[in-house]
């Protein structure tokens, strides 16, 4: 997913049509919590102007990701489409804009862009609807135990239990 701008300007009265998969493997260290992701295949096309070149893409694959209820794995689907501008002669246009990336040197590389756009993707919480009692954690330990919101309701902490007919007995009085 590199080129030079050489090879692109090739392409600019034709169009560049790219279908390729990615290994970003490489983006489980910089997000602890992705236990893995799958080989992401690219496809799209690139306009390629002069002056610059914008891909329009589309980003497909998995991650797997931990319940946040129970830790087991999860398969997240990534679907992203997206569109990337690069800059090739940066003087010519206004690059106070955000969603433009300037080509230092002479090669014009994907890979990090599609990393950070699938960053992006992580969501803050997963959650998985299916799960077995051997995969999910342990719902008890020593001196814990999970409890869910009806027990907890219905349970009276014994040194209050004199005070749940506090407004009963007021009544008859």
């Amino acid at each position: 997913m590199k080129w030079t701008i050489s090879q692109l300007q090739k392409f600019r009265d034709r169009d560049l049509q790219i279908d390729e998969t990615v290994d970003v493997s490489g983006i489980k260290e910089r997000d602890k919590q992705i236990r893995d992701v799958s080989p992401i295949n690219v496809t799209g096309r690139a306009d390629i102007s002069a002056a610059k070149v914008t891909f329009h893409l589309h980003l497909a694959g998995h991650f797997i990701l931990p319940c946040s209820r129970t830790l087991v794995d999860v398969k997240y689907p990534i679907d992203i489409d997206t569109t990337e501008t690069f800059l090739l002669k940066a003087d010519q246009f206004d690059q106070e804009d955000d969603d433009v990336t300037v080509v230092k040197g002479d090669v014009v590389d994907l890979i990090p862009v599609i990393q950070e756009n699938l960053l992006l993707e992580i969501p803050m919480q997963v959650f998985c609807e299916d799960v077995s009692t051997d995969e999910a954690a342990p719902q008890s330990g020593k001196d814990w135990a999970v409890v869910t919101e009806e027990e907890n309701k219905r349970k009276v902490d014994p040194r209050l239990a004199k005070l749940a007919n506090f407004f009963d007995d007021n009544k008859e009085s």
